[in-house]
């Protein structure tokens, strides 16, 4: 629901943020490191909690209150256009982080929903972001549009050509949509193509977890972890916090529009090779079980990521640390109520 405090007479602060998919994995990072970092700000998360956790804003609510900032909720569905069409109305945002998409396994049970909320949910997004001036759009896209590439590591002009999951194939459309309503219409608008995000608050408790809390959980448990296939599959991993930190330069840096980047850590692992990582951190003997591969995933990934370098990003976290912080977060948070 919106928020009933607002109204038009209320006074307002310099800078209003809207995040999509606000209390998800990517963006409640975004939202944490907006409140964190601003004073005197307005950060609009709105969410349906399809995939979401109405803890992971929790620091961010701490830090709202240290820095004069307000989160105000909106529980809506990105496709539904009035009451998207009031919210932005009504807080009038100047930026929008659009976060909110429809799961890459969800997408092949519901495949019409699926393109509903991230393809045409994305247009309704934009539009709405043209029809109020935001000054700077940034939205979500993934690795997945590449499917298995021809070439590794992969530029942002590599073909979609190998792309066989609905997801990616509707993330190609909405990139093609946000090419269009910059073109024609000259929205301010820029797209990150996450490779493999991991941190702390990835959802668990989904039917198959991320990689990286799915064997964390299950190796704390002195459970069996899940490996699908023989474990040889590459991934390019990126922690959060390197996320977030292209996030805030997109921000600061009001000219960078019009580019779509590829956000990895320009390095990928062999899930086998992350079992085994995990495993020593944890310091146990657990055997993973090897499951059949799931259908339609790519051999490996690995960005380019130069264009993103180029900008004056440079990842920061290695893997390893990287899954020491999840791991100290799994274990402090999560394990306990599982």
């Amino acid at each position: 629901m919106v928020d009933q405090f607002i109204t038009s007479d209320t006074k307002r602060p310099d800078e209003v943020y809207l995040v999509t998919g606000s209390h998800g994995h990517v963006g409640s990072y975004i939202v944490e490191e907006l409140i964190k970092n601003k004073k005197n700000i307005w950060v609009i998360c709105v969410d349906n909690f399809y995939n979401a956790d109405i803890d992971n804003l929790k620091e961010s609510y701490r830090w709202a209150e240290k820095n004069n900032c307000r989160i105000i909720d909106v529980t809506v569905d990105i496709v539904d256009k009035v009451r998207m069409q009031e919210t932005f109305s009504l807080y009038r945002p100047q930026y929008v982080f659009h976060c909110a998409s429809y799961l890459t396994l969800d997408s092949k049970e519901n495949k019409a929903r699926s393109v509903e909320v991230n393809t045409y949910g994305s247009a309704l997004i934009f539009e709405l972001c043209l029809s109020y001036d935001i000054k700077k759009v940034v939205y979500s896209s993934s690795a997945s549009v590449y499917g298995d590439p021809d070439v590794i590591p992969t530029l942002e002009n590599h073909s979609f050509d190998n792309c066989k999951l609905l997801y990616g194939t509707a993330k190609i459309a909405t990139e093609f949509i946000a090419k269009s309503f910059m073109l024609e219409e000259g929205l301010p608008i820029v797209g990150l193509r996450y490779f493999n995000v991991y941190g702390p608050k990835q959802d668990y408790r989904r039917s198959i977890p991320p990689l990286m809390s799915a064997i964390i959980i299950k190796l704390l448990k002195g459970d069996q972890p899940v490996i699908y296939g023989d474990g040889q599959k590459r991934r390019d991993f990126i922690y959060i916090d390197d996320v977030n930190r292209f996030h805030e330069l997109l921000i600061n840096k009001g000219s960078v529009t019009g580019g779509t980047y590829n956000i990895g850590s320009g390095l990928n692992y062999s899930i086998l090779e992350v079992y085994e990582i995990i495993k020593k951190l944890i310091n146990t003997d657990v055997i993973p079980e090897h499951k059949p591969d799931l259908p339609g995933e790519a051999f490996q990934n690995l960005a380019d990521i130069s264009a993103a370098r180029s900008l004056g990003w440079q990842p920061r976290v290695k893997l390893e640390d990287g899954l020491k912080l999840s791991i100290e977060y799994i274990r402090k948070n999560v394990f306990p109520a599982i």
